[in-house]
């Protein structure tokens, strides 16, 4: 398994379990800790990652709400959406809303 690969898959060990520590990755992935930190590093600058210190506690945590291969919109989309809101009424509004709603970047 290459690393493209890899990272992949922690990715969706991630999304699966939302909260994992670096020896368990290394473990699973049969590489070491250093190598699950160097893809952890890179991930998280895509990714809304969160490593977490402690012994009990620690590890690497996925965002609240965040899914692999779910659309999310760039804040200027979302932006320019709630804008067009301004001029919709009724049916038209709640239906903007709800594309928004179902779009919008966790946070």
């Amino acid at each position: 398994m290459g690393p493209n690969e890899r990272r992949n898959k922690i990715m969706e060990t991630l999304c699966q379990r939302r909260h994992e520590t670096m020896k368990n990755l290394a473990f699973q992935f049969g590489v070491s800790v250093r190598t699950i930190k160097n893809d952890i590093d890179i991930l998280s600058l895509s990714y809304p990652l969160e490593t977490v210190r402690g012994r009990y506690g620690g590890g690497v945590k996925v965002m609240d709400g965040f899914q692999m291969n779910r659309k999310y919109l760039n804040p200027k989309q979302k932006e320019l959406l709630e804008r067009l809101c301004i001029g919709l009424s009724g049916d038209d509004l709640v239906v903007m809303n709800s594309i928004i709603k179902d779009f919008a970047l966790a946070q």
